[in-house]
């Protein structure tokens, strides 16, 4: 008894860190990208592609990943996803090129990848129903301090050590979480005489690829026919695995209405919550004149209620329906989302603070309870598919709220610089985001309604 409850404080503390600085580093580039455009050179569409590529590729490899986990061990594959994200990591502040830049992005977002399907699972495998909400409160907690630290940490960084710097930092932090991993004796396996379905994953990685990149480029002819047969390669994605033995995303979880609602709910939040920080950095710095470290300390204010409010919420989830706090949460994030729909040149900084209140106090009410909700409707046989339909929701999400800001900058300012020339144009891109963001979280709130009111139960509540 004493060993498992060692291996649970490992499993825990490797799953803290990999959410850690894995939300970190999804959002630290955030921050940083009017000093890396101008270090490279990029213009307003490509800058945006820092963060859009690393989420991109996060995207791609999620769902193999989510059965790969599981048919060839947790412990390993995490593992093998820290090395590939301090490589990534490492590559990136030593870039001297844009192209090097956007390669090691990308193998860190294959890395992270792992990461985002390993955290969650970790903890579904070695921690008892009744107590996961607490722990993934715990875990949630430890995200949020990633991403508070994000603006506020890399602002100061990047202020006094340059871009370069917000990558370094966290180099210590993944050899550490290598070293907890190491110390964990045994691994949990599900699925090992599965066969790989190499079809599916291909398609869907397509699939994924080019709705992705041809949405954020739907101004132009190619990029509609792309973003077409992204939506196409998909579907055929969804037929393909309701017919294999062994699929790679088990679509007959999704007839579960709380997965399938829980999931929807987790996709809606993110396309509405994401770019927040991407499109105040932008704000701050280039409309107000702000430094990055006291934009940093402003947009840190959202996740700093999250890491806060998680854990209370996660501990709740395991003694009420946590659906009915995912609504309650959502609600909150679109009245903050609301607020911002005002954005103008001369907006009073305490209503930008009251916005993000809002929104860390909600997003921190439904994320664990959301999570539980997820890993909590299957099987035990079936988590790490619902550990990978958990971090596609979470990466598709993050892909697509950035995309749509880049769509909107695009069709409204066009291929530029951003400039002084060019920040009415920019203010009103942030605007018209803002609308639609508020309207796709109160979707996300709807979706966590239709899960409070459907008759499906926590199988393993």
């Amino acid at each position: 008894m004493e060993k498992d409850k060692k291996i649970g404080i490992y499993a825990l503390l490797a799953s803290c860190l990999g959410v850690f600085y894995g939300s970190y580093s999804a959002n630290v580039a955030s921050v940083a990208l009017p000093k890396m455009a101008l270090a490279f050179g990029l213009n307003n569409i490509l800058q945006n592609w820092v963060s859009l590529s690393f989420i991109l590729t996060m995207a791609v490899f999620t769902v193999p990943l989510g059965k790969i986990c599981g048919k060839y061990g947790v412990k390993k594959t995490f593992i093998y996803s820290c090395i590939l994200f301090l490589v990534g990591t490492i590559g990136t502040a030593l870039s001297n090129s844009a192209i090097l830049l956007f390669a090691f992005r990308i193998l860190s977002g294959i890395g992270a990848a792992g990461l985002s399907v390993d955290t969650p699972l970790i903890i579904a495998e070695v921690v008892s129903p009744e107590n996961r909400g607490k722990a993934f409160g715990i875990n949630l907690a430890c995200v949020y301090l990633g991403i508070a630290l994000a603006p506020f940490l890399g602002g100061v960084l990047i202020y006094d050590f340059g871009w370069q710097s917000i990558f370094w930092v966290m180099v210590p932090f993944v050899l550490l979480n290598i070293i907890v991993l190491l110390l964990i004796p045994n691994d949990w396996y599900e699925g090992v005489n599965d066969i790989f379905d190499w079809k599916g994953s291909i398609v869907f990685a397509m699939g994924i690829i080019m709705f992705i990149y041809g949405f954020s480029n739907i101004t132009s002819p190619i990029g509609l026919i792309l973003a077409i047969i992204g939506v196409v390669l998909l579907i055929l994605f969804i037929k393909t695995e309701l017919k294999v033995p062994d699929p790679i995303l088990k679509m007959s979880l999704y007839k579960n209405k709380r997965f399938l609602s829980s999931n929807l709910a987790s996709l809606l939040s993110y396309v509405a919550t994401f770019a927040v920080t991407t499109i105040l950095s932008y704000y701050l710095q280039y409309i107000m004149g702000w430094n990055t470290a006291q934009t940093g300390l402003l947009v840190a204010i959202s996740p700093v209620l999250m890491a806060v409010s998680s854990p209370l919420a996660g501990y709740l989830s395991d003694k009420v329906d946590p659906q009915k706090l995912t609504t309650l949460g959502m609600g909150l994030v679109t009245i903050g989302l609301f607020i911002l729909i005002f954005l103008n040149k001369n907006i009073p900084v305490p209503v930008l603070v009251l916005s993000l209140c809002f929104q860390g106090i909600g997003y921190g009410i439904f994320a664990s309870p959301n999570n539980n909700t997820i890993m909590s409707s299957v099987p035990a046989e079936d988590t790490p598919m619902a550990s990978s339909s958990l971090a596609t929701m979470c990466v598709m999400g993050e892909t697509i709220s950035m995309t749509v800001f880049t769509v909107i900058c695009a069709i409204i300012m066009g291929d530029v610089v951003i400039a002084v020339a060019n920040f009415p144009e920019l203010i009103f891109s942030i605007k018209i985001t803002f609308i639609i963001v508020t309207i796709i979280s109160i979707l996300a709130a709807y979706a966590s309604y239709i899960g409070v009111k459907s008759k499906d139960k926590l199988i393993q509540s």
